[in-house]
Parts: C-alpha cells; structure tokens; sequence
C-alpha cells in the first residue's frame, strides 16, 4: 500500500536537496527481520583479502592485451594513471564506508549524496559489472581446463555450471565460511605470483619491454609504438590490475567493526593490488618480451615459457595455479553481486523478493537468480572478452558516480560523522574523477559493442526505476531511512 501522503513530501522536496520525488510502500515488522544478514563474520584482514580476490584474476591475465593497443610504455602509463584513480577513489570509499556502513555501499553512498535516481543510477552500473564478470571469468576458468587436457572436456558449458553450482552453494552455507575459503585460494593465487616474479627476475631485460615495432601513429615512440592514442586504449586493459576492489564496502554490514574495519581492509587491498600490478608488468614482459605475450590468453605461463625457452616445472605450476586465481575471483565476485542486488531489493528498487534471507542469514535468491543468469550467458556467448567489457564499461560508469558522491557529501554534509578522513579531501577524489571519465571513453574506443550492449541494459534498469519502483520504495531499508527523517525533519522546520 502506498504512503505518498506521508512518506513523499519527506523523501523528495526539502529546498536543499531537491532530489526526484518518490514514494514509499508500508512493510510489517517482519519484513526487515527476513532480510538480515550475519553480523561479525569479517574483520580488516578478511576484508582486504575479499578485496586481493576480487581482482587477483585480473594478474594472471587480460592485462597483457593492453600491450597490443599500447605498447609496453603506453600500458605503463595506463596503469600509474588507472592506479592514481584507484587510489584516490579507494580513500574516498573509505572515508564514506566508515560514515556510512550499510550493505548498500556505493547504492548508498550515492543515494545519501545524489538522491534516488543517483543512487539507483551507482547500485545498477556496479550490479552490471559484478553480475557480468564472473560469467566472462568462468569461460576463462573453462579455456583453462581445456588447454589443461583436464576431464577429456571439448565444450566448457559443464565446466561454468560447476563453477556456479559450488561456489554459489558455497556461499549459500554463510559469509564467514565462504569469505575464509576464498582467503584461503587467494592465498594460494599469491604465492603463485610470488614464484613467477622470483623466476623471471633472471631473465629481465629493458630490451624485451620495447620490442614492438613503432608504427607510423601521432607520438610513436619505442618507448609508445601506438602514440599518444595508444595510452587511451591500454586505459581499460590497467583497469584491469584494480577492477572490482571497490566492491570491499559491500561487506560493511557483516563486518566486526566497519567503522574502523572497512577502511583499513579496502586500503590495505589497494596497497598489495599496487604492487602486484607493477611486480607483473615490469617481470612477465621484461622477461619474455612484450610481443610474446601482446596477445595470450594465458600470459604467464606463456611468458615463463618464452623466457627459458620452453615448457618447464615454473610453468606448468603457474598454469595450474593461475586456475586459483580466476577461482579466487569468480568466488569472491558473486559475494559481490549478491550483496549489490540484496540492497537494492531490500530498498525496493528492485523486485523486493530478491532480498529475502535464509537461516544462514545469506541472501539466497539473490545468490542464485544472477548466478543462473550468468551462466546462461556464458553458455549462449562463449565470448570472455565481450563480457569483460561490458563489466568495465558498468565498472567505469559507477566510478564516476561514487567520486562525485564523495565530493557531494563533503560540501552538503560536513558535519557528518567520518571516523576516516580521506587524505587531501575532495581533490583527492576530483583527480580520480577526471581519470574515471577518461576511462569512459576509453571503453567506448575498445569496444563499442560491449558499450553499446551495456547502455541498453542500464537504460533498461533505469526505465523500470522511473516508471515502476520510485514509486514503491521501503522507508525501513537502511539506505533510505536518513532521506525520510531528514526530510520530515525539513517539513516540521
């Protein structure tokens, strides 16, 4: 039943936000109860390794197809840039975790700054990305069993069932069991990167980073084959070092401690992730040469082969390990997607049933309705690549949003209770900004197919918000409850 009477003037018309108006549904006393989920299960360390998973992948391969756009140097300063951007917006994350630790995260942190549509507009770009990426990861993970010769498999659709049976069903079982399996393999991911930059170390020369031939482009170098537009197109290819370590804060409400917790997590994350990407970006090419691996679906397993000369035991570790890693991202990603999608459907944004909570305290069908949805379309496509970019491209989009939701927050609300405090301000998230637009363009120069696919599906998402949920949101929801107070706050004023 609708509260317009009471609820919309409270949500949508206080001078100094004048936010889209929308209205609000009654919900009995249960409703929160059946949507509540296990509290305590993380503290900082598993929460910087969720945010290690989330992006681990991205080390073993999909990087290196930035060599191909940009050259060694062009990919280089991509990645400083993309890192600069994730930096910066990892601060922010912090700062607006901390204030505000809901399971919402950048849903909430947008609809507090940005109002509902703004809100709705961050939580959608973010589900695309999180929804869309363990589909394109478990096609790799099926490349990789195929090239292994494991199971006599030809056909890789058995292969991204199982991975979607287990792991959700992992899941299923709670977030304290299913976040220390998954610190657990990335772990083990880690010491496998930590062997591969130990071999090829020996191997390194600056000769083997320039070794692609300078074309005829604006700006061609040895140092950036490609030019100065080779940058731009190795943008989205360094996104792929940090993508999805954002995603730390949709923990926040099954944290020990979010207020002191989240930010040292998602900090602590972004710091290894640095250091991952630049021990991997100077070793595999420095060792292989940067034409040996411009191309590979399997980088570094090929890169050890190229700099010994031949197949060895490094190899064939690195080759089986780098299944871990993609396990390790897949895993931690549907975490990722099913706590965006309990948010928005707890709040009513999207079908309230989504949200319910089992005796686990897991979102269940949240888990399982993207989980079926990626693997029919992982199934029907088989195109890994296609898929990753249309979760950069909902990735990008939500980066924009949540730097102009941190600035926004510290100019409206200053007062606001910030355990953290982002260092340098809203100039720290103003540069990331810049760098997250930039990175938008980017993905249309990519790909303008996967830019094209994912503008209609968020198009889609945002025609459902305006014509059918706006007007059927939960006042209780934790993300909505600050609009309704204040605003009848504002009316009685």
């Amino acid at each position: 039943m609708s509260d317009s009477n009471a609820a919309e003037p409270a949500a949508g018309r206080a001078s100094h936000k004048p936010h889209l108006s929308v209205e609000y549904s009654h919900v009995d006393a249960d409703y929160l109860r059946q949507r509540q989920l296990k509290r305590g299960a993380a503290g900082w360390l598993l929460l910087a390794g969720l945010g290690v998973s989330y992006v681990i992948s991205g080390d073993f391969a999909g990087w290196n197809f930035g060599l191909e756009k940009g050259g060694w140097g062009g990919l280089l300063i991509a990645t400083v840039l993309m890192a600069v951007m994730y930096s910066c917006m990892v601060f922010g994350l912090a700062e607006m975790s901390s204030a505000l630790p809901v399971a919402g995260a950048g849903y909430g942190f947008a609809r507090r700054a940005l109002g509902p549509l703004g809100g709705f507009a961050t939580g959608t770009a973010i589900l695309i990305e999180y929804s869309i990426a363990p589909a394109a990861i478990s096609i790799f993970i099926g490349g990789y069993v195929e090239t292994l010769g494991l199971f006599g498999l030809t056909n890789s659709w058995p292969v991204y069932l199982v991975c979607y049976l287990v792991f959700v069903g992992i899941h299923l079982r709670g977030a304290g069991e299913a976040l220390r399996i998954m610190f657990a393999i990335t772990a083990v991911a880690v010491l496998a990167l930590i062997a591969f930059v130990a071999g090829m170390v020996p191997k390194f020369s600056v000769d083997n980073l320039f070794d692609i031939p300078a074309t005829d482009a604006v700006g061609a170098s040895a140092f950036l084959p490609f030019g100065i537009t080779g940058v731009l197109a190795a943008l989205v290819y360094g996104i792929w070092f940090f993508l999805a370590v954002e995603g730390v804060p949709l923990a926040a409400e099954e944290a020990r401690d979010p207020k002191r917790d989240m930010p040292k997590g998602i900090i602590a994350a972004m710091a290894a992730l640095v250091v991952f990407a630049a021990l991997i970006l100077v070793t595999a090419p420095g060792g292989a040469g940067s034409q040996a691996i411009a191309t590979s679906d399997n980088p570094l397993p090929e890169a050890v082969r190229a700099a010994y000369g031949g197949d060895n035991l490094l190899a064939q570790i690195i080759n089986y390990v780098g299944l871990a890693g993609l396990i390790a991202s897949f895993f931690s990603i549907i975490y990722a997607y099913s706590r965006q999608l309990f948010a928005l459907s707890r709040a009513g944004y999207l079908p309230r049933w989504l949200s319910k909570t089992g005796k686990r305290k897991t979102p269940y069908l949240a888990l399982i309705v993207p989980g079926t949805v990626g693997f029919l379309l992982a199934t029907a496509t088989g195109d890994g690549a296609l898929l990753i970019n249309v979760a950069v491209f909902g990735a990008t989009v939500s980066y924009v949003l949540l730097n102009l939701s941190h600035i926004v927050l510290r100019r409206r609300e200053p007062g606001l209770e910030r355990p953290y405090r982002t260092p340098g301000g809203t100039a720290t998230t103003t540069v990331a900004l810049v760098l997250a637009v930039a990175a938008v363009v980017a993905t249309f120069l990519v790909d303008m197919v996967a830019a094209g696919v994912t503008a209609a599906i968020f198009l889609a998402f945002l025609a459902y918000f305006w014509f059918y949920s706006r007007h059927r949101l939960v006042a209780r929801a934790p993300e909505e409850e600050f609009a309704v107070i204040e605003r009848a706050e504002s009316e009685l004023s």
